[in-house]
């Protein structure tokens, strides 16, 4: 069930309680716990955090906890799947969902005892009507008694029998155990869902072709919606408990979503433009004002920066060779994209010395109009799209960060693979760098995203130059061997997916086949040798209209179920699998067969 009053039905609900946080390990998804956090501690709210990487590690979770609370918040998961059929809770668990995955699971939608949604109304859902896809048991053994388009106070008539009918718990459960997954092919299935009545009731899936057509138009793509971090800001907004920081957070959430390509730039620029406001509210500066030192420990300044990664942490040179942008543009692979990117530095007059030397230790005189020579350049060599809206946060007069660089620290620092630590770890100190309080550790996770960048970079260089990416028909195909460089960094999804779109990127502006510039694109690299299994992800096309929205998700179950391939959907985005090594070549077969 939607929430449209976010304070009333979901913070003050919790407020008294003691409430669990699940929090997926993305970028967006620690900041708007952040923000939460924030809040709690405003109001004394006991909570205990509980960082999740994939749907085993939310039940494993689950179940360890369930007894301990009633309610649960979950960050950045739990939207796009039937939630309570996966976790079996008891009738007195409430659940509140902010998630930015799409579609929402229309079960979850239409549950309005136990489901919350934390979703952003004016966000293009395109939920389907409960009775387009849902019909009570009831009319189904009615026979030919019920046309199907019995009217609303018909169907109340029957609540109060339905709800001494209702099923025990432990009989629902095994009878819910025996249920098939709803997904395509559509035959006569069974589902719980809540409507009208506080109460479970069981409904059917309506096995019509129509139903059939509403449900597979609904569930085919996966994209993104609104920024958890930007929603949980909005909470505190409407709270009248914003803060500088949460603001911060907000930016960095939504920056993710940009840097991970999971929004169209129409959506980006929009919420920018939102976040704007916001900033000019909380960083107006009054030149007679007392306490103007004490604004300007923490400053929040819209941007109009370069596209490039971590430029004023590295050096210039080393930026322009490992940002995805810049690199594909220069086609740096090639000994001739090399001679392009010095003819690109002499046309602005910049001397070699000066921009492979650090940042800051460049010439002030050369710094001064840098942003506006740059671009003038870029745009000579086919770059016109070189800078770009975002924000900046200065921490006193010394440092000064890119919200896309706090995105790539934070992300470096989750999926760490330099010291063999838990994930639960690396978490805790990803969820650390976001305070100010903590800046070696933000500086931690900067030196570790340049090293991150340049793998990605020297994987995209290999195979392009050795011709892993291949034509499979429907889609490009790239497998990442065993013992190919760095390949333990890319087991990782979110350095997984950056690497698949940085290659997709490259390839287009490499190849000279105009088909397959318009394909998309799947990647696998090693998860496990012992147990021999891979991961693989999925991503759309490269294109200047791309909605951002994956088919893949529902493609990859699809071609596993028709040929018994083992694969797990474990992760939170259905476009990334896990697959065993063996089964990889019918798999493949079965999708190129599925998307011809």
């Amino acid at each position: 069930m939607f929430l449209s009053d976010f304070r009333k039905e979901f913070y003050e609900v919790i407020v008294t309680q003691r409430v669990l946080l699940f929090v997926a390990a993305d970028v967006d998804a620690l900041c708007a716990c952040k923000i939460l956090q924030a809040l709690f501690q405003c109001d004394h709210v006991q909570y205990t955090l509980v960082p999740v990487s994939g749907w085993q590690e939310l039940e494993t979770a689950f179940l360890e906890h369930k007894d301990q609370f009633q309610y649960f918040v979950l960050i950045n998961c739990g939207a796009n799947i039937d939630l309570l059929e996966i976790l079996q809770p008891e009738e007195e668990a409430f659940f509140f969902i902010c998630d930015t995955h799409r579609p929402i699971n229309v079960v979850n939608v239409y549950n309005e005892t136990q489901i919350k949604l934390l979703v952003k109304q004016d966000d293009d859902l395109e939920i389907p009507a409960y009775d387009d896809i849902f019909r009570d048991e009831d009319e189904d053994e009615s026979g030919n008694e019920s046309d199907g388009s019995e009217p609303l106070g018909k169907r109340k008539r029957f609540e109060e029998d339905i709800v001494e009918r209702t099923m025990k718990r432990r009989q629902r459960r095994e009878w819910e155990a025996r249920r098939k997954d709803y997904s395509l092919p559509f035959e006569v299935q069974y589902c719980y869902t809540s409507n009208l009545i506080p109460n479970w009731r069981v409904v059917k899936v309506i096995s019509s072709k129509y139903s059939q057509e509403i449900l597979f138009d609904y569930e085919q793509y996966e994209y993104h919606g609104t920024s958890s971090a930007m929603v949980m800001f909005d909470l505190a907004w409407i709270m009248s408990k914003d803060l500088n920081d949460m603001l911060w957070w907000a930016i960095v959430g939504l920056t993710d979503q940009w840097v991970q390509d999971k929004i169209t730039q129409m959506k980006y620029v929009t919420d920018i433009g939102t976040l704007q406001r916001h900033v000019s509210r909380h960083n107006h500066r009054n030149e007679d004002d007392e306490n103007s030192l004490s604004i300007d420990c923490m400053r929040i300044a819209f941007e109009y920066d370069l596209r490039l990664a971590l430029y004023q942490h590295w050096s210039l040179y080393e930026s322009v060779c490992n940002t995805c942008y810049t690199s594909a543009s220069f086609k740096l692979w090639s000994v001739q994209g090399h001679k392009r990117l010095q003819e690109f530095f002499a046309d602005m007059g910049l001397p070699l010395k000066q921009v492979k030397q650090k940042f800051n230790s460049m010439d002030i005189a050369l710094k001064e109009n840098l942003h506006e020579m740059i671009e003038e350049s870029a745009s000579k060599f086919g770059m016109k799209n070189l800078r770009v809206q975002t924000f900046s946060i200065h921490f006193g007069f010394k440092n000064k960060f890119l919200a896309s660089d706090i995105v790539y620290a934070t992300a470096s620092l989750m999926e760490n693979i330099e010291k063999d630590e838990p994930g639960t770890d690396n978490f805790i100190k990803a969820l650390d760098s976001l305070s100010r309080s903590n800046l070696d550790k933000l500086h931690q996770g900067l030196e570790l995203a340049k090293k991150q960048l340049r793998a990605i970079q020297q994987t995209v260089a290999s195979c392009i130059c050795t011709n892993l990416v291949m034509s499979q028909g429907p889609f490009l195909y790239c497998y990442l061997m065993e013992g190919t460089p760095d390949v333990k960094l890319f087991s990782k999804p979110v350095s997984l997916c950056l690497l698949s779109k940085y290659l997709l990127k490259s390839f287009v502006s490499s190849t000279k086949n105009k088909r397959c510039k318009l394909l998309p694109l799947i990647v696998a690299a090693p998860l496990d040798v012992e147990q021999g299994t891979v991961i693989m992800v999925g991503i759309p096309p490269e294109t200047e209209s791309s909605d951002k929205k994956n088919f893949f998700g529902r493609a990859f179950e699809k071609a596993a179920e028709s040929t018994n391939s083992r694969i797990l959907h474990n992760h939170f985005d259905m476009s990334i699998i896990e697959l065993k090594m063996e089964d990889r070549s019918k798999f493949l077969d079965a999708l190129i067969s599925l998307l011809s």
